[in-house]
């Protein structure tokens, strides 16, 4: 071989190989976060601008879903079917019982690292990540006067009351982790307790909201219109009934600020990894755990099948991905690390059963799932298609049909129109049929129809 050639070839080697390096993998977690709170994405009442940059740089999915729970605490389910790649039916949620995806990184040489809210039960916190810092083993709390705790040794440390606001906590954790040196590629995991209630923030946070300036959701309602199977939860207490317009708009303009505050910690993690090594060949990810009504259908909290609810927000950008475009790919949470392992070639976990979609970040006019099953206790059942959605409450023998092409904030139930009759005999069959295929046994009419009026009840007495 002429010597111009091996030379030539030597020194175009070190660029093969780093091209050739499997990507890094940064998680970033929301908690509670509506898929309609980014700027970028439609919202003109909000200030995302961190969340949007990321967006102009990767694929937004305009239809990601969490699948449900069967505890009021939904974010227990989710975020055990997020790093399990398992739905609702089959998961642990104390994650001890099968390997995680998280571990089926470590085991293929990634540096795997956490660093937030941890509401799946101490014990799996170091069996699912190398190193952990920073945590928040715990559910509702203000951010401001939480107690997070470090590993060490193998063990997680005593709690100690976190010096600033615990997503500024997190934050400075995964900054000072992607600023360290290694030689092997990382899964950085953040997940913020943020935007969950209470919608606490800094003192001197500078953004606040007008709440008079905050528009209702549109499909805002004093009260419910039937009883939905746990109607009068925490997080439906927290504004009386009927909803008083003002408060709604109140708590939004909280919402709002905390989002923000949010995307300010996101802006900082952002920043840090464009300035390190890893800029060019890191996959980040945004998502969160689920939705939340905040007066849609006279509702507050998340314990429901409506998509301002069981949609979330999902960003994805790095190396590969399609940047600045929006994907109609329906998917699951539990959908994502299936596509992240795909793309560092890390093999899944056996008990993994999330669809990957890495196409899609190539070519986000592809499609991903066809339909999509929910399930909240034994009292709510969905399921979707490309175009319409059913959702059945079996206790009440109540269906709601929405057809979410040309009524996306759900408005208007069709159920009872004779001439969607058969719409609504497609989609009972259809749920019926992904009940089978996931296990589910719950009768879609209970063997007791209870009553779907409901009254609210009557505000404690002030002692």
């Amino acid at each position: 071989m002429p010597r111009a050639l091996l030379l030539a070839l030597a020194l175009l080697a070190p660029n093969a190989a780093r091209a050739a390096d499997p990507p890094n993998v940064l998680f970033l977690f929301a908690d509670d976060m509506r898929a309609d709170t980014i700027a970028a994405l439609g919202n003109k009442h909000i200030r995302t601008p961190n969340l949007d940059r990321l967006a102009a740089r990767g694929v937004a999915f305009d239809r990601a879903y969490m699948q449900g729970g069967f505890n009021g605490a939904t974010c227990v389910p989710s975020r055990a079917m997020l790093l399990s790649g398992q739905s609702v039916f089959r998961i642990d949620e104390k994650l001890m019982r099968d390997e995680t995806w998280p571990e089926a990184f470590a085991k293929a040489g990634y540096t795997t690292f956490v660093s937030g809210k941890w509401h799946n039960g101490a014990p799996s916190v170091l069996k699912c990540f190398q190193q952990a810092r920073g945590m928040f083993l715990g559910g509702m709390v203000d951010p401001l006067k939480g107690n997070l705790r470090d590993a060490a040794d193998g063990k997680l440390g005593a709690p100690q009351l976190a010096a600033k606001h615990m997503c500024a906590v997190y934050a400075d954790e995964a900054i000072t982790f992607l600023n360290a040196k290694r030689d092997k590629p990382f899964f950085c995991y953040v997940p913020f307790n943020a935007p969950h209630d209470p919608h606490i923030v800094p003192p001197d946070f500078e953004v606040k909201y007008d709440a008079e300036k905050v528009p209702l959701p549109a499909n805002a309602l004093p009260q419910h219109p039937f009883d939905n199977g746990d109607m009068a939860l925490r997080d439906e207490q927290l504004l009386p009934w009927p909803r008083d317009p003002k408060r709604v708009k109140a708590m939004l303009a909280d919402y709002y600020r905390y989002v923000s505050y949010l995307d300010a910690q996101l802006g900082r993690i952002l920043d840090a990894l464009a300035k390190s090594p890893h800029a060019k060949n890191t996959l980040v990810v945004f998502a969160a755990d689920s939705g939340v009504a905040r007066g849609s259908h006279g509702l507050i909290g998340k314990q429901n099948m409506y998509e301002h609810s069981v949609r979330v927000p999902l960003i994805v950008a790095g190396p590969g991905v399609a940047e600045g475009k929006r994907s109609a790919a329906m998917c699951y949470l539990f959908d994502v690390l299936p596509t992240l392992g795909q793309l560092c070639s890390v093999p899944a976990p056996k008990a993994s059963e999330g669809a990957e979609f890495a196409a899609v970040l190539k070519d986000p006019s592809r499609g991903a799932r066809a339909e999509l099953v929910f399930a909240y206790r034994h009292v709510q059942r969905a399921v979707r298609d490309d175009r319409w959605k059913l959702i059945r409450y079996p206790q009440i023998d109540r269906s709601q049909l929405f057809d979410l092409k040309a009524d996306p904030d759900e408005t208007t139930d069709l159920s009872a129109k004779p001439e969607h009759a058969g719409k609504l005999k497609e989609l009972l069959a259809l749920l019926a049929a992904q009940q089978k295929q996931y296990g589910d046994a719950l009768p879609l009419t209970a063997a007791k129809v209870l009553p779907a009026e409901w009254t609210p009840p009557k505000p404690k007495k002030k002692e």
